[in-house]
Order: structure tokens, then sequence, then C-alpha cells
């Protein structure tokens, strides 16, 4: 099994949200660690998981007709930690060295225990996600979501769930951790839009505690 060491970056910046009125009762945090993984680590990190994760090509019934979700996936985590989402029950995949050490490495960093990490493979700028939250029962009241970014950049956008004219838009670098917290996935929307132009993939790690 391939192995490889990790430089870890300690830059961590804090995303003003911007409350509104009906969030008396929020704790909306979302933080940002562009370096989280050097350089050459990264690399060397998605090579590995591009060639060892189980990529799966879903589909997703709209409207009465079966379509192929713009982004490959796979599910990885302990044995009881089923997933329900996108109408789809997902069991996990038992977990692969790479991603064990960077569950360790990265529960280190947040002080967040997780038990499962959902992977997507954008395979280019057609690829990408829609609007959602990460707010499915199983994570419990206020989740948080730890998010590694490997290979190609892309853009990352939040908008408020009820003042859309709310909004924020970032990069996502290669190697860069993305901790969402607190009552964001309560009050706050995410997407990985298209970008036709770019031509090289990435892959997103979602790191998560599913309540068992």
């Amino acid at each position: 099994m391939q192995q490889f060491g990790l430089g870890f970056g300690q830059e961590i910046e804090t995303l003003a949200l911007g409350a509104h009125q009906s969030d008396e009762q929020s704790n909306d945090a979302v933080q940002f660690q562009p370096n989280f993984i050097e350089d050459d680590d990264a690399i060397a990190v998605f090579k590995a998981l591009s060639q060892q994760i189980e990529w799966r090509q879903e589909s997703l019934w709209i409207a009465g007709k079966e379509r192929q979700v713009p982004r490959l996936v796979a599910w990885y985590g302990d044995t009881e930690a089923e997933y329900r989402y996108s109408g789809k029950l997902h069991t996990p995949i038992p977990w692969i060295r790479p991603l064990a050490m960077l569950k360790e490495r990265i529960e280190a960093e947040v002080g967040s225990d997780f038990n499962s990490v959902l992977c997507n493979l954008y395979r280019d700028g057609k690829d990408s996600m829609g609007w959602h939250a990460d707010d499915e029962k199983e994570l419990g009241k206020d989740p948080v979501i730890a998010s590694l970014s490997l290979g190609q950049e892309r853009s990352f956008h939040l908008k408020h769930k009820t003042v859309p004219k709310l909004k924020h838009k970032m990069t996502l670098t290669s190697g860069s951790l993305l901790v969402m917290k607190g009552t964001t996935q309560q009050n706050w929307l995410h997407q990985v839009p298209k970008e036709t132009h770019i031509t090289q993939p990435r892959i997103n790690l979602t790191f998560r505690k599913i309540m068992t």
C-alpha cells in the first residue's frame, strides 16, 4: 500500500458570514485553512485517493426521469455510519489507510470526532454540487463538517436560507481545509457550481459524524 508523509500548515481564517435579525440564537461559524496540506503532499494524497477510493456513478430520479449525479462519489466510515442523502441509503465502505490517516489528523486539528467521510470526485468543471445544506437528521443539530480539497481549485458559494442577498464566494484550493460548524447548516446553503472552462479533476472529502 502506498505510504506518504504529510506536512501541515497552521494559518486559519475565520469567515464573517454576517448575521440577520432572524438569527438571534445563531452561532454560524466557518473557518478556512488554505494550506492545511502542503503542495507536494497534496499531490501525493490526490494520486493515492484517485487510485484507491471505490468511485461510483450514482443516479437520481427527478420528475420521473433517472439522471446521473454530476460527479463520482463514495461513502466510507465506521460500520454503523449509514447515511441517507439524495433519497438513497448509503452503507459505508470500510476505511482505507489514506482516509483514516487524514481523519485522524483533521480530528486533532478541528477538535471533533468523525466516523465517516463523503468522497466526491469532480472530473472537470462540468461536474458540480447544487445548493444544499448538510442538515440531515443523522448529523444531529449542529454538525461539524470538515471539508478537504485536493487537485483543481473550485469556487464555493454560501447563501443564507431566508435572506438570499447574504452571500459569500470563495476559492477552495488544493490542500485547503474548510470547517463549517455551529448553526451554519441551519441557516446557510452551499454549492460548488459548474465552471465549464475547467478541465482538471478535484477530490473533495467531507468528514462528518453520523449519530448512531
